[in-house]
């Protein structure tokens, strides 16, 4: 069984204690960062020590493209989702097709070397506000945020690899980084409800996973999304009816430091309704939390390990390389 906690690793390679963290009851997942990738050969040791351990656990990375892309020497850099919807404005079913061959491209060379999962898609509308965000996000009119996503999605999935749509109900508006500041939007509901349409676009459309924006949306709740039973619980999974799985953003952003305590943290945001919850960068935090009975996950986190029946896609892959080549 797996916990709701996903930790991240330090370095190239395990360490003793490290080692000892990833048997834990409540850890369910492992986060890759740049600082655990020299090559793929490296990265995929790592991955295979870590499943040695403990071979129950969800591995994850942000792998978007553009400027957050985590693995980078060996891997196919792909375009920042803004530069598709560039090419949508000029010819729709060009960026659809090619949306698609990045999606698969994106989870096919994931998959390869042992990874189940990346937070990806983002799903915020660029207001041309936010510097965080910014060509991250698809566009800046919803409906072409959905069809650019689902084409995304599609992708993945056709590689074996489900999806984390990001950051519910939408971060492309406030201008400060919830990695660094508490973000605010005073926004009544009524602007907020379009921000929303990418995600309510894609509920029973593909989207497997989601994840909940560091940000304090004042006119609807007093607390950030990723700490709301409002937001969580009554709207999307109430009113929305999504009923796929719900990772917190990071829990050490400064974002979340709107709860000062790491475990009054994790408490609030699994009892608000994600399921699985991120601590990032700071060992001493996980230190903390790790001994604590946090339950265990729902069946439906354990769907989101990968499929790794892709080796006879490798021709596919080659296709859609070629499909996006000039984007690259």
């Amino acid at each position: 069984m797996m916990g709701p906690i996903m930790m991240d690793v330090s370095g190239l390679a395990l360490t003793i204690q490290e080692k000892q963290q990833l048997i834990k009851p409540s850890i369910g997942g492992v986060i890759l960062f740049g600082r655990n990738f020299e090559s793929i050969e490296q990265v995929t040791l790592l991955i295979k020590d870590i499943r040695q351990v403990n071979k129950n656990l969800l591995i994850a990375v942000d792998h978007e493209g553009g400027r957050v892309q985590r693995f980078q020497t060996g891997f196919t850099h792909l375009p920042a989702m803004a530069k598709l919807g560039v090419l949508y404005d000029k010819n729709p079913n060009i960026a659809i097709d090619k949306t698609f061959s990045c999606g698969f491209v994106l989870a096919y060379e994931l998959l390869t070397i042992g990874v189940d999962f990346s937070f990806a898609p983002v799903l915020d509308v660029n207001y041309d506000t936010s510097k965080v965000i910014g060509d991250r996000a698809f566009h800046s009119n919803s409906d072409v945020i959905v069809k650019l996503a689902n084409s995304l999605i599609n992708g993945m999935h056709k590689a074996g690899m489900k999806c984390v749509g990001k950051h519910f109900p939408g971060h492309g508006f406030v201008t400060a980084d919830s990695h660094l500041d508490l973000p605010i939007d005073d926004r009544p509901m009524s602007d907020l409800l379009q921000d929303m349409e990418p995600f309510q676009g894609l509920i029973n459309h593909g989207l497997d996973a989601l994840m909940p924006a560091h940000v304090v949306y004042t006119q609807v709740d007093d607390k950030p999304a990723g700490f709301s039973s409002k937001w969580i619980k009554d709207i999307l999974q109430n009113q929305l009816k999504f009923k796929g799985v719900i990772f917190s953003d990071d829990l050490s952003m400064q974002g979340a430091h709107f709860i000062k305590d790491i475990t009054d943290r994790v408490k609030t945001s699994l009892n608000s309704g994600c399921d699985m919850v991120l601590v990032c960068n700071h060992p001493e935090l996980v230190t903390q939390i790790i001994d604590k009975d946090w339950g265990v996950v729902s069946e439906k986190l354990q769907s989101m390990q990968g499929f790794y029946g892709f080796k006879s896609d490798k021709i596919n892959h080659q296709q859609h390389l070629t499909t996006i080549r000039d984007l690259l």
